[in-house]
């Protein structure tokens, strides 16, 4: 093997991209692709730690009906019960973790334009450690292709996947994250004395410094690296401005060029946006009619309620939004409706309200069912809500009756419910 990589070396790179002078653009140097790298190095950990928050949001560590990932291992070594104050913790980090990585993507780009000539080096392979090298790149570089394309994809609402979005993108993620830490361990110092060494230091194409990224024939430029940074980040500024509405909400909404649009039933007190709307999750009028009970079970007690008997127990009140992984998410709206703690308290659980389990008359899906933790159960905010801004809630919103939790995913507050069971295994 080593003799056969001395004679490519000697033999010299075959025509096109891998001879050095292909690449020709004055740009390229250790100082651009430095200063894009220290961006990405900044932007994909607070996403790699926002995405951690959102699947810990989840609780799958709670109930396997909750979890999108069960052969996850020790991957999951870091779950915790999700909190329920601040309310808006989960639209801020799940905001947060949509909108970066959108905002990322031409910073993404450029960085690997800046390093391509770095993809066809010659020869491919020169040692066993260059092939481990090598490994990692391919990893690093499919790994960011594949975790930034399927957030995008779910963001826009477009499940083309050919699986589960949650079990792909968590993998994903994975694998890109453990590429991305073995580059920075290698790579962070040479980019920092890069960067430091200033934009108008360009070493010699042959030298180590050049790190293979400058053409021994650079062709005359048309832009200065200063105007290449600011070209890339003006079109992740105008990625912010069409994006973030969706998170913000309110009249930001507006701006939200780049989110999916027509699922927003209109003005009126219903009128905020869903995610799926009863026609699309398979809802009869028979199943939220006249004939719809509640029931509620635990400690060995079932009671079975009528909307008009959920109506005459005591109505309380939340302002909550909701927030979904997609990353939009509503203002706060008025919810009324009662307590899950005063439910419990039916079937003699009131005092210590423990974890409930939540189905919805859907019939399939990865959330028809869903189960709340104790913490969760017992808020004083968390309710069974019948009634939005002053308004019967309407099909779309979870008539007769939906699930509303401070700091919960979007999914979590579960429409259409039918069934609530305390304290049992789920």
């Amino acid at each position: 093997m080593r003799g056969q990589v001395q004679a490519a070396a000697a033999a010299g790179p075959p025509p096109g991209p891998a001879r050095p002078g292909f690449w020709r653009s004055p740009l390229r140097g250790p100082w651009l692709t430095g200063v894009f790298g220290l961006v990405l190095l900044v932007g994909v950990t607070v996403l790699f730690v926002t995405g951690l928050l959102s699947y810990a949001a989840y609780n799958p560590d709670l109930a396997p009906r909750n979890d999108q990932t069960p052969d996850k291992g020790w991957l999951g070594f870091y779950l915790f019960t999700w909190p329920t104050s601040p309310y808006w913790l989960y639209r801020l980090t799940q905001g947060t973790h949509t909108v970066l990585g959108v905002v990322l993507v031409p910073v993404l780009l450029a960085k690997l334009w800046s390093v391509i000539p770095k993809l066809f080096e010659w020869p491919p392979l020169r040692s066993a450690a260059h092939a481990l090298e090598r490994l990692s790149l391919l990893l690093l570089v499919g790994g960011a292709g594949f975790t930034f394309a399927t957030g995008i994809l779910n963001i826009q609402l477009d499940y083309v996947f050919p699986g589960s979005f949650y079990t792909l993108h968590f993998y994903g993620a994975w694998v890109f994250m453990g590429a991305f830490v073995v580059h920075v361990a290698f790579r962070f110092p040479r980019a920092v004395r890069a960067v430091r060494a200033g934009r108008l230091h360009q070493p010699a194409p042959d030298s180590e410094e050049a790190a293979g990224l400058v053409s021994p024939n650079p062709a005359a430029p048309t832009i200065t690296r200063r105007g290449a940074v600011a070209m890339v980040g003006a079109g992740s500024l105008a990625l912010l401005m069409v994006t973030a509405g969706q998170s913000i909400g309110g009249w930001w909404r507006r701006t939200a060029l780049l989110a999916p649009h027509g699922r927003d039933p209109g003005s009126g007190p219903n009128g905020f946006q869903v995610n799926k709307t009863a026609a699309s999750s398979g809802i009869r009028p028979s199943d939220i009619g006249a004939a719809w009970r509640l029931t509620v079970r635990g400690g060995g007690r079932q009671e079975v309620l009528t909307r008009e008997m959920l109506l005459a127990m005591p109505q309380q009140k939340s302002a909550l939004p909701i927030a979904c992984v997609e990353g939009w998410s509503t203002p706060d709206q008025d919810w009324s409706g009662v307590r899950l703690s005063d439910l419990a308290a039916l079937v003699g659980l009131g005092t210590d309200t423990p974890q409930v389990l939540v189905e919805s008359v859907q019939r399939g899906g990865s959330f028809s069912s869903v189960v709340l933790a104790p913490n969760q159960a017992r808020d004083q905010r968390s309710l069974l809500a019948v009634r939005v801004n002053g308004a019967d809630l309407s099909p779309d919103h979870g008539y007769p009756a939906r699930v509303i939790v401070p700091g919960a995913p979007g999914v979590h507050n579960t429409k259409w419910v039918t069934r609530l069971t305390f304290g049992e295994p789920a």
